[in-house]
């Protein structure tokens, strides 16, 4: 994946956070419930996709010394 999408992902996910915030808010619950869930599995993706790409570049940076 391109450095964009993770970027875009992470974008994605505080977005519905903000929609969530928002929305519990202004006494919209069930809205809010489903954007925190979204938030929260678009930000894990995200986390496991950077550690995935983390764990490979020390990987790579070791092999390479």
């Amino acid at each position: 994946m391109r450095l964009e999408a993770h970027s875009t992902m992470l974008k994605y996910a505080l977005i519905f956070l903000v929609i969530s915030l928002i929305a519990g808010a202004i006494g919209l619950t069930g809205v809010s419930a489903v954007a925190r869930r979204i938030s929260f599995v678009l930000f894990g993706i995200f986390l496991v996709i950077a550690i995935v790409v983390g764990a490979f570049v020390l990987f790579l940076a070791d092999v390479a010394t």
